[in-house]
C-alpha cells in the first residue's frame, strides 16, 4: 500500500477522538475472543478510569491481577473477596472465577461516582459495593476523616486486594487501613496489594534514571522520583511534582516494616515493579502478605 496514502490514514485518525472509535473497536475485538470470557466485563471509555485507560491495558492488567490471585488462594472457587478501592471493576473482573460456587465479592471505594457505576454494571447477585465517606487529599478532598470499615465483617474474608491506593495513603492513613485489612482477613487468609516500594532496587535504578543531576532521561522515568517527605514522615515519600501528596506516594523498606508490625501480617512474596526500570510482574510492585493463624 502506499506510504504516503498511509500516512495520511493516520494522520486522519488522529484527529478523530478515541471515544469515538473505542465503542467501534470493542465492539469488533469482542467478537473474536475466545478463551477470556470475563473481559466482557471492562467498562466503556467514559467508565475506565483509575490510571488505567484503553480498553487493552484493561484486560493486560486484569489478567495479570487473575493470575496472582490464582497462584496465592488456596481455594480456587468459593471465595469472599474484598477489594478495597474498588474503583470501576478492574479487579472485580479478575475476581470473577474464584468467587463461584458460593463466594462473594465486596468492593469499597471512597469515589461515589465509581461505586454507583459498579452498582449498574455487575451482577448484584455476586457483587456488592459500598461507598466509604472517608477522606483522601487526591481523590476524596470533601469528604471525611479516616474512617474504619464498619461495613466489612472482621475476619470474614479469604482474600484482600487492592491495587494503587496505598500509593495514594499517607503514613497515618496507610497504616491505619493496613490494620483493617488484617481485621478482615480470616486467619491464614492472604492479602495482595500494590505499592511503589522504594528498596535497593529502587535506589539502584536511581542513577540509571538522572536522580540527582538535575535533569532526567525521560518524562515516564523522572515521575517516579520520590524525594519529598509526605507530611514530615521519615518512611513515606512524595514526588516534587504532585499537588498533594497522596498524588503518588512510595514507602521505604522501614516503612513496610511499621505495617507488619501494626497489623500482625506477614509478608510471603514481593514482586518488584517495573516502574523501577527493572523487569517486573506489573507496573508498581505487588506484595503478599498473610495472616497468621
Amino acid at each position: 500500500m502506499n506510504k504516503t496514502f498511509l500516512g495520511r490514514l493516520r494522520y486522519l485518525l488522529t484527529l478523530v477522538p478515541y471515544k469515538l472509535l473505542d465503542p467501534l473497536y470493542v465492539f469488533l475485538d469482542r467478537q473474536f475472543i475466545r478463551r477470556s470470557r470475563n473481559i466482557r466485563l471492562i467498562p466503556a471509555e467514559s467508565d475506565r478510569r483509575g490510571g488505567k485507560y484503553s480498553y487493552v491495558e484493561w484486560g493486560h492488567v486484569v489478567g495479570i491481577f487473575q493470575t496472582l490471585i490464582m497462584l496465592h488462594l488456596e481455594r480456587k472457587e468459593g471465595n469472599a473477596i474484598l477489594d478495597v478501592g474498588s474503583g470501576t471493576g478492574l479487579l472485580s473482573i479478575a475476581s470473577e472465577p474464584f468467587i463461584g460456587n458460593g463466594g462473594r465479592y465486596f468492593g469499597i471505594d471512597v469515589m461515589a461516582r465509581d461505586v454507583n457505576f459498579c452498582r449498574r454494571h455487575f451482577d448484584p447477585q455476586r457483587y456488592h459495593f459500598e461507598h466509604l465517606d472517608a477522606f483522601n487529599a487526591e481523590y476524596s478532598p470533601d469528604q471525611s476523616d479516616r474512617l474504619p470499615w464498619s461495613a466489612v465483617d472482621t475476619e470474614a474474608f479469604d482474600l484482600v486486594i487492592s491495587v494503587s491506593v496505598w500509593t495514594h495513603f499517607n503514613e497515618e492513613d496507610g497504616r491505619f487501613y493496613f490494620r483493617e485489612v488484617a481485621r478482615a482477613l480470616k486467619p491464614g487468609a492472604k492479602a495482595i496489594i500494590s505499592f511503589f516500594i522504594l528498596d535497593e532496587v529502587y535506589e539502584e535504578s536511581l542513577s540509571r534514571r538522572g536522580a540527582g543531576q538535575g535533569r532526567f532521561h525521560s518524562t515516564a522515568q523522572r515521575d517516579w522520583i520520590f524525594d519529598t517527605p509526605a507530611y514530615g514522615s521519615d518512611a513515606w515519600f512524595c514526588t516534587k511534582w504532585s499537588k498533594v501528596p497522596e498524588a503518588a506516594i512510595g514507602v521505604t523498606s522501614a516503612g513496610l516494616e511499621r505495617l507488619l508490625a501494626d497489623s500482625g501480617l506477614r509478608l510471603l512474596q514481593h514482586y518488584q515493579g517495573n516502574w523501577k526500570e527493572a523487569p517486573g510482574v506489573y507496573f508498581q510492585d505487588v506484595l503478599v502478605f498473610e495472616k497468621p493463624q
